[in-house]
């Protein structure tokens, strides 16, 4: 338990004080199950009002180091010739150390450029707020070698302890005839400064992410979906680029869908090491979709990590008329 304990304090402590680490987004495995995180230009793709919650426990080992919990709701609307959408995400490190919490709202016009090739194009305001519990940190200097954590720290505090700031972040997403989509999107375009002591300057480094996936129709044997735009059997395999500051990730993967049965699995590389293998099986029934997924730790923190647990939860509800000609972007729902 304590090495768990001076664990979690020395990854808090590394984001809060060393002036060369930039902070980093939360991450989900379930990429497409949390659609308006990974690219506000997915904004109203399913064309139907949809209603996504996801929750995410990084590294359990460690004693809850890392709890993640996402909401968001859009759909498409007619007159507006796009897609709104708000998005509330709320991360959690050291156990209510450091908090930081996002509420967006994003628009995604739809075009379609040619008849089987369609684009939505998406900009994002968020309000972004960081939060630090200066007394929950424990440092060596508190250490009495009898009696524990009871002396006071020399350390000085923060000359805030909650900052809140206006973030700004745009995407693009296209799909061609039910068999290719992919996207980009570019996060924190104004690199806010998070900063909690004013005589330092902590910005937000921007986060791109490069996505794209194609669908083999196996009840057909064709690629793509044509006019069966919900085929029953199917793969799809898709690679994530993510880069943000010094940070390089890839993820390869493929899912099997055989409705209503969704599994899949994916293999994520960070360029200075290897992290984790993800495991996921998903319910895709009527208007319910429910996800489960696990990642494997493979990096140097395999022993300790227990893994990541992630589950989502989507409910499609019925369309209204539509009139405008408009195509969901067939992506993975998991």
């Amino acid at each position: 338990m304590l090495y768990r304990f001076f664990t979690i304090l020395t990854i808090i402590t590394v984001i809060l004080f060393n002036t060369q680490v930039k902070a980093q987004d939360a991450e989900f495995s379930q990429f497409y199950a949390n659609p308006l995180y990974l690219n506000p230009a997915l904004t109203g793709s399913a064309i139907c009002p949809r209603a996504i919650i996801n929750y995410r426990n990084q590294w359990p080992g460690l004693a809850k180091s890392f709890v993640t919990y996402n909401a968001s709701f859009d759909q498409y609307i007619n007159k507006m010739h796009g897609g709104v959408g708000v998005l509330i995400n709320m991360d959690n490190a050291g156990e209510g150390i450091l908090k930081t919490t996002q509420v967006s709202l994003m628009y995604a016009y739809s075009l379609q450029a040619s008849e089987n090739f369609y684009i939505n194009m998406a900009v994002q305001a968020t309000f972004l707020q960081k939060s630090l519990n200066w007394d929950l940190l424990k440092f060596g200097d508190q250490i009495d070698p009898q009696q524990g954590f009871i002396l006071p720290t020399k350390e000085t505090p923060p000359d805030k302890n909650s900052v809140i700031v206006p973030d700004f972040s745009t995407g693009l997403v296209f799909g061609w005839k039910g068999m290719l989509h992919g996207g980009v999107a570019v996060s924190h375009l104004t690199q806010p400064d998070i900063a909690f002591y004013s005589q330092n300057v902590n910005d937000l480094p921007m986060k791109i992410t490069g996505h794209m996936g194609v669908n083999i129709n196996l009840d057909k044997g064709t690629l793509g979906f044509m006019e069966d735009n919900e085929p029953r059997f199917y793969l799809a395999p898709n690679l994530l680029y993510q880069q943000q500051g010094d940070f390089h990730q890839l993820n390869a993967g493929i899912y099997i869908i055989r409705l209503p049965i969704v599994i899949g699995t994916w293999y994520r590389h960070n360029f200075e090491n290897a992290d984790a293998v993800i495991v996921l099986a998903g319910i895709n029934y009527k208007n319910l979709k429910i996800g489960y997924s696990y990642d494997i730790t493979v990096s140097k923190l395999k022993s300790n990590t227990g893994g990541s647990h992630e589950i989502s939860l989507a409910w499609l509800f019925n369309c209204i008329e539509i009139k405008r000609r408009v195509t969901a972007i067939n992506a993975p729902g998991f």
